[in-house]
């Protein structure tokens, strides 16, 4: 064992620092911390990304979880603050197979592990990260703890029995409020490569949830003049802006504990152009009366692929949510707009496989369609109001990280600010290129 821990210090590990990773079922991993010291707690979830571990490290809808890395190695680029989508970290633990303390990377300005400590993340690395998440699958996300440093091992679990779920919980009040207001575009990874940003003419609201920089950047390069407000900021205070639109962002938790943002949801579709993201579109489902579900490990990663019931595109998406929209709850099916079909289906591939974009009768808001589903797992991604301008999606089209096949979405906003009712009939290939100079 001395001999080991001779090797160790030699390499760029370091001296090891013992730390564990106790889930709520009673299993127990042990590991070697690679972050901050401390005890960690939280909603232990899997992301799929091969990249972009920074973005996923400050993503603010990861608040209140411990994010498991499942591949291999993270941290071999290393970190850039133009890569951060906020301010500070909001999750509350990393868990990855091997980390990188010796990044190789022209743009890096330091190493990840540093950057977890300096922002007081609790980290664990020497995790088959792969058996974890098939145990996630298996079981579901559950409770977990990461403790580095001094601890004992049943004051540990008692503190995590303790820990309260994340159900019920209002996430997105602790992360809102950070933006600029308004909001300035400012350069990042990628800006060398993106063509001029089209000229503001757009003045947008945005409801801070908890959003992302590059989603407020993918709003502003469309035309958007971005005014961020607080995630529970009156109706009316946001129609006496005069947007011509209004965003709805992505954040963490529970969409059933953000009473304050879907409440004025409803009094702002119909009198203003609304987009959602994320949460943002959960806040619109929840506006229209719908039930949200609770996923049973959520869809968090780079790689999901989506299909545009209006168009027969398939995009691959970026995802991070571990609720869902049951759709039967909007409404009863339209036979005449869904097909001839009067029956809900719970998979709602099927609406992929017959090439039709179902609409329901809502009570509150009339026509509401379909318009996106989830080829793994046939859940509801995306839906447009007919009788007035709204539409929103359950996935990240921004790219970061991700790939950029949704990126046509902030350009159907603009599309929907204009008044045109084929806003989201768009060619993907031709709007992306658009966005890149070569």
């Amino acid at each position: 064992m001395a001999l080991a821990e001779e090797m160790r210090r030699a390499t760029s590990k370091g001296p090891l620092r013992p730390a564990v990773l106790m889930l709520e079922d009673g299993t127990v991993l042990e590991g070697a911390g690679c972050g901050a010291e401390g005890a960690a707690f939280g909603e232990l979830c899997f992301n799929t990304s091969l990249e972009g571990y920074l973005e996923v490290v400050t993503d603010p809808s990861y608040a209140g979880q411990i994010v498991v890395m499942t591949y291999p190695q993270i941290g071999n680029y290393g970190v850039n603050p133009d890569d951060a989508q906020s301010t500070h970290p909001a999750l509350r633990g990393l868990v990855v197979g091997d980390m990188c303390r010796r990044p190789s990377n022209w743009r890096s300005t330091g190493s990840l592990p540093d950057f977890l400590a300096s922002e007081g993340v609790v980290a664990i690395e020497g995790i088959d990260t792969r058996a974890l998440v098939r145990h996630l699958r298996e079981h579901g996300a559950m409770k977990a703890a990461i403790a580095c440093g001094s601890f004992d091992a049943a004051d540990l679990a008692a503190r995590l029995a303790a820990e309260p779920p994340l159900q019920g919980r209002n996430l997105a009040a602790g992360v809102s409020g950070a933006r600029q207001r308004p909001y300035r575009l400012q350069q990042d990874s990628r800006s060398f490569a993106l063509a001029q940003p089209s000229a503001p003419r757009y003045r947008v609201a945005a409801y801070d949830c908890g959003v992302k920089d590059s989603i407020l950047a993918g709003l502003a390069r469309s035309g958007c003049e971005v005014t961020a407000v607080p995630w529970d900021t009156p109706a009316a205070e946001v129609l006496a802006l005069n947007p011509d639109g209004v965003f709805l962002s992505n954040g963490p938790g529970d969409p059933d504990a953000v009473a304050d943002t879907y409440r004025q949801v409803q009094e702002l579709l119909g009198k203003v152009p609304v987009f959602g993201i994320c949460l943002g579109h959960q806040m619109i489902c929840k506006a229209a009366g719908a039930r949200m579900v609770k996923l049973k490990y959520g869809h968090h990663g780079g790689n999901h692929p989506v299909m545009n019931l209006l168009t027969g595109r398939v995009e691959i998406t970026a995802q991070n949510h571990g609720f869902n929209l049951d759709f039967p709850t909007l409404g009863p099916l339209i036979p005449e707009l869904s097909g001839g079909a009067a029956d809900h289906s719970a998979d709602l591939r099927r609406w992929v496989r017959e090439g039709i974009a179902p609409a329901v009768a809502n009570e509150r808001f009339g026509t509401i369609r379909l318009t996106h589903v989830n080829l793994n797992d046939g859940t509801a991604e995306g839906i447009a109001f007919e009788d007035l301008p709204a539409f929103s999606v359950q996935y990240h089209p921004e790219a970061s990280p991700g790939p950029n096949d949704a990126g046509y979405l902030f350009t159907a906003f603009t599309r929907l600010m204009d008044g045109r009712k084929d806003f989201l009939a768009l060619d993907i290939a031709e709007d992306r290129l658009a966005g890149w100079r070569f």
